[in-house]
């Protein structure tokens, strides 16, 4: 890890060292004086004491972050033009599917920026599935306990000032839109000197980078792009590293095994970082568990030294007993569905137990009420939600074979549809029959479709697959998503309206993002 100097981590311990075994303080009761959080400040610059005394207080005030996890396009004509121009200049640059395997450009863009990534510590997330809504989780569970927290995710689901999010929200366009100028006369200075430009990616993990710093955050939790060790986000150093569990994806670049593709995403773990391992293949385990030892890293790994002991299915969403890192957390209630999404909250409260120290600091543990709290705010945006009623029309962002399994159990286990209609509409280069043979046992018919952009997969293609998984009787083809849309709601309301039917729209995040606009889910409507 960089020897330069980091933002002491706000202590959250309540009472003396000898007080072992008594919980965080709760975002809840009584706050301190603003005099007092500046008296705790010691080792701080006063006047960076004073504002970060400040921003503490008005955080108590204002309670867990509230936001619009997906915005819409802004409202005012001149903005909304800006924004569109700045995504049109980014669009121009390399995408997102082709990268070369190299973080030199992503370092000297931040070397020349001053490396804002090191103004503050972060949580980094690598896995194949899970990912944003483990994000999403840590996000909320910091911003309980009264951290500005960054988050940097992707892809978007509507809107690309989704990636970046200070204070449980998306910047606003405009400040999405002054961050990019700010950083472009440096991302051209690197343009200049380098062989290819950087990339979308890249430029947008910049502009992240930059807008934590200026915040400023208390934390950032960064996830990946694809893979680890070459991924752009790989600049930061993370005192906390999250795998969430791995299966086959992107083998094209990342190895065609969980052994192989383990060792591209054991790259976020860093010298002397806490090392929090979602259930994996063992293989993958096995390599993940050598880098940690090679770098002095400690493990907690889930089954083992955290995990969820009991989980039962409730309305909205499903009742947890979760074992932290050093005691248990019961009746959290977290309004997700499917045991996967279980499995994702027992590694994001890990993940901040360990950013806290909890599990090397005696025995405390988190405040189980701030745990409850956060927990019950969470939202996973295009993951499993519910955008229609009568009938009723999921949208989740299963992409793989591994995503889509777990997608098919949550629906049968939560919602119990009579007849479920599949709309399908992936990207080309994955494993498409895979998620189809996923999906096959749960899916009465299925409309295969495709979204807007170059990357969709081609719909003949994609018939004829679905008609090798399902049987030429039970597909249909409509190349417009609208269209497909209004054919599987038009199929689903065949039963009646009290029959319990219900469709599924999935196969990419694209595909979700473009349905929930057209559906007008939240953040969709005008």
């Amino acid at each position: 890890m960089s020897d330069e100097p980091r933002p002491p981590r706000p202590d959250p311990h309540d009472g003396p060292d000898d007080d072992a075994g008594a919980p965080l303080p709760s975002a809840g009761g009584e706050f301190e004086e603003f005099e007092s959080i500046v008296g705790e400040e010691t080792d701080r610059d006063p006047d960076l004491a004073v504002i970060e005394a400040g921003s503490r207080t008005l955080r108590a005030q204002a309670g867990p972050p509230q936001g619009d996890p997906v915005p819409s396009r802004p409202a005012d004509p001149e903005l909304d033009r800006r924004l569109a121009e700045v995504e049109a200049e980014l669009a121009t640059r390399w995408g997102e599917t082709k990268l070369d395997p190299s973080v030199r450009r992503i370092a000297a863009l931040v070397d020349v920026l001053g490396e804002p990534q090191r103004s503050y510590p972060a949580i980094h997330l690598t896995g194949t599935n899970g990912k944003t809504s483990t994000a999403r989780m840590i996000e909320t569970l910091l911003g309980a306990f009264d951290l500005r927290v960054g988050r940097y995710s992707s892809p978007h689901v509507q809107s690309i000032t989704e990636r970046i999010s200070v204070d449980g929200a998306p910047l606003p366009a405009e400040r999405f839109i002054e961050t990019y100028e700010d950083v472009r006369p440096y991302v051209e200075l690197v343009d200049a000197s380098e062989e290819y430009r950087l990339s979308f990616f890249e430029v947008l993990t910049g502009m992240a980078f930059a807008a934590f710093a200026d915040a400023p955050v208390d934390v950032a939790v960064v996830e990946v792009g694809m893979g680890g060790t070459w991924d752009a986000t790989n600049v930061v150093d993370g005192d906390v590293a999250v795998i969430t569990p791995i299966s086959l994806d992107h083998t094209d670049r990342l190895g065609g095994t969980p052994e192989e593709i383990a060792v591209e995403k054991s790259g976020v773990i860093k010298p002397d970082a806490a090392v929090v391992l979602a259930q994996q293949p063992v293989g993958a385990a096995s390599v993940m568990l050598k880098k940690a030892v090679e770098v002095d890293a400690t493990v907690a790994r889930e089954g083992l030294e955290f995990g969820v002991t009991q989980r039962e299915v409730a309305v909205g969403g499903q009742l947890l007993t979760l074992r932290g890192l050093n005691g248990d957390y019961p009746d959290v209630f977290l309004p997700l569905h499917g045991a996967h999404m279980a499995h994702n909250a027992a590694v994001a409260l890990a993940a901040v137990e360990a950013f806290f120290g909890v599990g090397r600091e005696g025995t405390r543990t988190l405040d189980p009420q701030v745990v409850r709290e956060a927990f019950a705010a969470v939202s996973s945006p295009g993951r499993l939600e519910l955008v229609r009623s009568s009938p009723s029309v999921l949208l989740d962002a299963a992409h793989n074979p591994g995503g889509a399994v777990a997608t098919a159990e949550a629906v049968t286990e939560a919602f119990g549809f009579s007849r479920l209609v599949g709309v399908v509409g992936p990207s080309g280069g994955k494993d498409v029959r895979g998620l189809l043979e996923a999906f096959e046992p749960i899916f009465a018919e299925v409309v295969v479709t495709r979204n807007s952009t170059y990357r969709a997969m081609d719909v003949d293609e994609l018939a004829a697959l679905a008609v090798e998984v399902f049987g030429e009787e039970r597909v249909q083809v409509e190349p417009r998503l609208d269209s497909a849309l209004e054919e599987a709601i038009t199929l689903a309301e065949e039963e009646g309206e009290y029959a319990g039917a219900g469709v599924l729209v999935t196969g990419s995040v694209i595909t979700v993002g473009e349905a929930r606009l057209l559906l007008g889910g939240r953040g969709g409507a005008a």
